[in-house]
């Protein structure tokens, strides 16, 4: 109630601000560099990772200085890796998952999630965003064979340096409704794991735009993630039942 008072009375003091925030905002492409490929040496770990566009690698010049490169650099000590990139610039959660049909009949043991910033500045309702959010994993599992998929809170937009007040605080406000909605989802649903992410308070994490994470900031999620990859493999291990 309160944020939405809030929006109501700010209506057009956010509208400006949002509208000179595109226009002043540096446009960044993806990183360059493959979106699938085999990696590594072990036991064989088929990898999905899926969303927006720091998925996609935004604000880093190549993919191996974004999510992807480095959570690959971070299992493939352990794992041969078939992974996959689907990812794109500007992609809320109802765009991701008409992306669904390109991965075809290919299936995945693990899924990486960034979902939820294009739905905040979109204002997504977050009871129909996690109703969407449900289904997509379902259409995971069902279809891709996804047996852990691992979801990226929506990152603190009130710390986004490119955003100006009041316009960051609403943001970071819808930010964090989406991300309430986003821990009871993965504490119902099964083979779900969300990420905490120990991101500091450290403007030198985000790219030069302001917006999308920087390199060192990859490197923290990816490391988040691969531990919880690691903790469910071994969770797994020590559940199966003990070769006679």
């Amino acid at each position: 109630m309160r944020l939405a008072l809030a929006t109501a009375a700010l209506a057009p003091l956010l509208l400006w601000q949002g509208r000179r925030v595109r226009r002043v905002t540096p446009r960044l492409p993806e990183a360059e560099g493959p979106r699938e490929g085999s990696t590594g040496h072990g036991p064989p770990l088929h990898l999905l990772v899926l969303g927006d566009s720091a998925a996609a690698g935004v604000g880093v010049a190549r993919q191996d200085e974004a999510l992807t490169g480095r959570l690959l650099a971070e299992l493939a000590p352990q794992h041969t890796l078939h992974w996959r990139l689907l990812a794109h610039t500007g992609d809320d959660l109802a765009q991701t998952a008409q992306r669904l049909p390109a991965l075809g009949v290919e299936h995945f043991d693990v899924a990486v999630l960034s979902i939820g910033v294009n739905d905040v500045t979109g204002r997504t309702p977050p009871a129909r965003w996690v109703r969407g959010y449900a289904d997509l994993l379902a259409r995971l599992r069902r279809d891709h064979g996804v047996r852990l998929s691992v979801l990226t809170p929506v990152p603190p937009m009130d710390l986004f340096p490119a955003l100006p007040q009041p316009l960051r605080w609403t943001m970071g406000q819808g930010a964090r409704r989406l991300n309430h909605a986003l821990a009871a989802l993965a504490e119902r649903t099964p083979g779900c794991m969300l990420l905490q992410v120990p991101f500091p308070i450290d403007p030198g994490l985000m790219a030069h735009d302001g917006f999308h994470p920087g390199a060192r900031a990859n490197l923290l999620w990816a490391q988040a993630a691969a531990a919880a990859i690691r903790r469910y493999h071994q969770a797994s291990f020590d559940s199966s039942p003990a070769t006679p």
